[in-house]
């Protein structure tokens, strides 16, 4: 086989041209000591730095998304700290009302402090980020949390949701605590009443009173007291009464004293523990009176009984801004209690007119997709839908699309707005010493202790979220800190070059760059032409 002179020079030349790239390439690896610039340099650890440079943009997500919850969670502890200190005071006047030396002015003195904390606790469950989002409506982030219905009582307008960030590969963080979590679920310990069905109240005159009585377990209470009502308490004698079931069963056996009671001793209150609740027996005998005339014993008219259940659920209809008329819900009750609980929402519900007279009843919140669960038309001024009887002010005058926001109060949780302002109500309203009023005055008292202290619990249980998600939060940035590190150190090994090596190559292709010159310059002489 014969080689060319024409060969020999780019066979020369292309040997040249790549050990020219390779110093220039080990140049540029030496000057950056980046090892891999292109796929091509190293096609798998190219990849693998481009899975390793998707980590760690998660992971500064994840950062950034810790330091979002650090900022909520420090504004949320704080204001929770504030409003605990606010409750607290409320709860410190409470039981310095209680004070037999207390005069009524003393108590109204009570009363318009408390008007003032029941103002502050309402600005600050009402608080806003720096973004100018309630911090506690859950999602709702541009509703106001709490709002004052005209009866003085208050709603909830968020919702029950948390706005959740990751953290980690498989962790997400709660950055809020919702109003409904934080103050809407305080147990309500005043969620029963007792009710005078017999004498008349002339006949009575205010010799007994039996008051509503104190939740004092929860778990007796749901266990025993919510499955025998309504209770039926008979006062057999001036010593004795007795507690029937809603089935005709006598229990008074689980009444602390099996029933016993002193009619004597003027007012003074007797606690009587029935089924996780505590009841207030006052006996105010009047000048002149015998036992035994004043507590005949049954079938006799004048016979003193009571029932004693929960409160029934109540509810509160708003009227929406863009209703086409001016009616309003001025009543609602339950006609149908077992339609009640079928069917109506438990969470609240939107009840909507779909013309001058028929309507329909919708789960709140109304969607494009939300279906009916009852309908129906006007009777006169009332709408009736799943049990509850809505009545409606004058003569109606509705329009289609015009519609209801309806919310259902169980009392078995209180709001600590609500709370206060019926501390306050009760304070501002005078006993004259009078023995009934104070009795009365005595068990609102009770009633505002209670639910302060499990109003305080709750925030307590809320703060203490608070705390462990701030916990967790420092655990996780330690675990991501170490991950960043890893990620760092293996996209160093993968990606950087060593400087000795790079250096020893480069001074290796330098030599072979210096051969393939001189090979290339003795080559370039051997041409016949140089020989003529």
């Amino acid at each position: 086989m014969r080689i060319s002179t024409a060969q020999f020079y780019e066979s020369s030349a292309a040997n040249y041209s790549k050990n020219f790239a390779n110093v220039v390439k080990s140049s540029e690896e030496a000057s950056s000591l980046v090892r891999v610039n292109t796929a091509a340099d190293d096609p798998v650890g190219a990849s693998r730095l481009l899975q390793l440079g998707q980590q760690a943009s998660m992971l500064d997500q994840f950062n950034n998304n810790m330091t979002t919850i650090k900022a909520t969670l420090g504004q949320t502890e704080a204001v929770m700290t504030s409003i605990g200190n606010v409750l607290q005071r409320a709860k410190e006047l409470a039981l310095g009302a209680g004070n037999a030396g207390y005069t009524d002015s003393d108590r109204q003195a009570n009363a318009s402090e408390l008007s003032q904390i029941e103002e502050q606790l309402l600005s600050l469950m009402n608080t806003k980020d720096e973004n100018g989002k309630y911090i506690f409506a859950g999602s709702k982030g541009d509703t106001v949390p709490f709002s004052r219905n005209t009866d003085g009582t208050y709603s909830y307008n968020g919702d029950q949701v948390t706005l959740d960030l990751p953290i980690g590969d498989t962790q997400s963080m709660a950055t809020n605590s919702t109003g409904w979590a934080v103050f809407q679920q305080a147990i309500n310990t005043s969620r029963t009443q007792s009710t005078m069905t017999t004498p008349t109240p002339a006949v009575d005159g205010g010799r007994v009173v039996l008051s509503n009585g104190q939740v004092n377990s929860d778990v007796t209470y749901n266990a025993k007291f919510r499955g025998g009502e309504p209770y039926t308490v008979n006062f057999l004698s001036p010593t004795q009464l007795e507690i029937r079931d809603s089935l005709g069963n006598d229990v008074t056996a689980e009444a602390s004293g099996n029933g016993v009671f002193s009619s004597s001793g003027g007012a003074a209150t007797q606690t009587i523990n029935f089924r996780g609740v505590d009841l207030k027996l006052n006996i105010n005998m009047k000048t002149g009176d015998v036992p035994a005339t004043v507590f005949p014993a049954p079938p006799s008219p004048n016979a003193y009984s009571f029932t004693l259940a929960a409160k029934p659920d109540s509810f509160n209809a708003t009227r929406a801004p863009g209703n086409l008329s001016s009616d309003v819900v001025t009543n609602t009750s339950i006609s149908n209690s077992a339609a009640y609980h079928a069917s109506f929402p438990e969470g609240g519900a939107v009840l909507k007119f779909t013309s001058a007279t028929a309507f329909d009843l919708y789960a709140a919140p109304l969607t494009a997709s939300s279906k009916p669960v009852s309908s129906g038309v006007l009777a006169g001024n009332v709408a009736t839908a799943s049990g509850v009887d809505f009545t409606l002010s004058g003569a109606p005058s509705m329009q289609a699309g015009d519609q209801f926001s309806v919310t259902v109060n169980t009392h078995q949780t209180q709001n600590v707005l609500d709370t206060v302002a019926q501390l306050k109500t009760a304070l501002s309203t005078p006993t004259n010493n009078n023995p009934q009023a104070i009795q009365a005055l005595n068990a609102a008292i009770g009633s505002g202790i209670g639910n302060l202290t499990s109003g305080i619990d709750q925030l307590t249980s809320g703060l203490s979220s608070v705390g462990g998600r701030g916990a967790s939060l420092t655990t996780q940035t330690d675990i991501n800190q170490s991950l960043v590190l890893a990620n760092t150190q293996t996209q160093g090994a993968i990606r950087d070059s060593d400087p000795a090596t790079v250096m020893t190559r480069l001074t290796l292709q330098q030599t072979m760059l210096q051969a393939s010159q001189l090979a290339f310059s003795k080559i370039a002489q051997l041409g016949l032409f140089n020989k003529v």
